[in-house]
């Protein structure tokens, strides 16, 4: 039988519905008590005077050929395409015209000893056609995240944290079920999240310790506002190419750019 080299097949030997109770009885573990980041009293928050705050601007740029996207057989779960027909496709490396998209931006040093204020509004992870979308988030330490599952079928949510503070969970969400929300202690940069019941679905969350950060866009382009004058190294890092680095020092009122490139590793 001929098989087209350009799809990923994913096999299954034993009927859907065993494999779903599988699933839910042997890869779901008992979840940790979701604390919120501890915060001393005495610990005052930085606060940026918006007359002096300054914002750097860019392009993550993308040299040389880019992997080409992997098309994804999803026939081992007839839910995945109920609600969506479209193909769905990998995103290791999504390449627009040149331009990188999910990168993530953020300041690696220049802000040590500040703390600021938590966003209050959560930060949303969805599943819809069996995969996750965004595939690259970003959210600070103690913000919500919200998990949604939009597909009329059961996903296995799976966090793989390196922080040891961040403990690693696996729970299971019912189709169209409600919420899981979740917060994470430490900063950590591209921590995978997958699905134990659809092997393709991938996502990476990032966790900053401060709330100046970015994901590049469909075109590539990126914007951090709202810094405190100083001096900053500027990190982008991507998945699969890695990470890039650049220092900058910012004046008030600054609005400086600044681009990375990446190849394929």
């Amino acid at each position: 039988m001929l098989r087209n080299p350009g799809i990923v097949h994913a096999y299954i030997v034993i009927p859907f519905f065993v494999f779903v109770l599988i699933s839910c009885s042997q890869n779901t573990r008992p979840m940790p008590e979701n604390k919120t980041p501890a915060q001393s009293s005495s610990a005052q928050l930085t606060t940026v005077d918006p007359a002096t705050a300054a914002s750097i601007h860019g392009v993550i740029h993308f040299t040389g050929s880019a992997p080409a996207p992997v098309q994804i057989d999803m026939g081992m779960d007839p839910g995945c395409t109920i609600d969506n027909h479209e193909p769905n496709f990998s995103q290791q490396y999504v390449v627009n015209h040149g331009a990188l998209a999910n990168v993530y931006i953020y300041v690696k040093q220049g802000l040590e000893g500040k703390n600021f204020a938590v966003p209050t509004t959560p930060v949303l992870l969805d599943q819809k056609g069996c995969r996750y979308e965004p595939h690259v988030i970003a959210l600070m330490t103690g913000q919500t995240l919200k998990v949604l599952n939009s597909d009329p079928t059961m996903h296995n949510v799976h966090a793989q944290p390196n922080a040891p503070s961040n403990p690693q969970w696996n729970m299971s969400q019912m189709p169209k079920g409600a919420p899981i929300e979740k917060t994470f202690h430490d900063p950590e940069a591209m921590m995978p999240f997958k699905c134990n019941q659809h092997p393709w679905m991938k996502a990476y969350v990032n966790i900053a310790a401060n709330p100046f950060y970015a994901i590049s866009d469909a075109d590539g382009k990126f914007e951090i506002k709202g810094l405190p004058p100083g001096e900053y190294t500027i990190a982008a890092l991507h998945e699969a190419a890695g990470e890039k680095t650049q220092t900058i020092t910012l004046s008030p009122k600054d609005a400086k750019a600044i681009d990375f490139t990446f190849s394929a590793q």
